[in-house]
């Protein structure tokens, strides 16, 4: 049953499919359906330019013949590829700089400020407080309240490293 859908894949299948993806890119967040989706498109178009070019009888056979459902599909694969490609450096292209860099990253927001340590440095770990929350640091040992300046984050843990004023 399944071969038989696929070997009469006509242009109206491949247009359902495009529109299909464009909505779902429209559900889903990113821009990687729509550039599939016009892949389809394309294919649809050209398979309802086949289909309607095909005027003589002896044309037809021929179009039929060469264009196949492996064809499409190949077509359609190489397509996804090239779109997929085309669109990550058009999209690229546009992602400039951004006003606020640091937006996302906590602990690099939290560079260049002072504080005073609210827990001993003792084997390299110690703690902080920066507004309303405790962070883990490290650096030199240094008693409880001395004051610190914040020159470094580790994204991952959100470990600042600090030196002392």
């Amino acid at each position: 049953m399944i071969d038989r859908i696929v070997s009469e894949l006509g242009p109206w299948n491949w247009m359902v499919l495009g529109f299909v993806l464009l909505v779902m890119e429209v559900v889903a967040p990113g821009v990687f359906m729509l550039w599939i989706g016009i892949a389809a498109l394309i294919i649809g178009t050209i398979s309802l330019l086949i289909s309607y070019a095909a005027i003589w009888p002896w044309q037809a056979q021929m179009d039929a013949a060469i264009w196949t459902w492996q064809v499409q599909v190949l077509a359609f694969l190489v397509l996804s590829v090239i779109s997929a490609f085309i669109g990550k450096r058009l999209t690229a292209a546009r992602a400039g700089e951004v006003d606020q860099p640091l937006l996302n990253r906590r602990g690099a927001q939290m560079v260049g400020r002072t504080a005073t340590l609210a827990e001993p440095i003792q084997n390299g770990r110690g703690r902080i407080r920066l507004g309303d929350t405790l962070w883990r640091v490290s650096g030199p040992d240094l008693p409880a309240g001395t004051q610190v300046r914040v020159t470094g984050a580790a994204d991952t843990d959100l470990e600042l490293t600090v030196e002392a004023i």
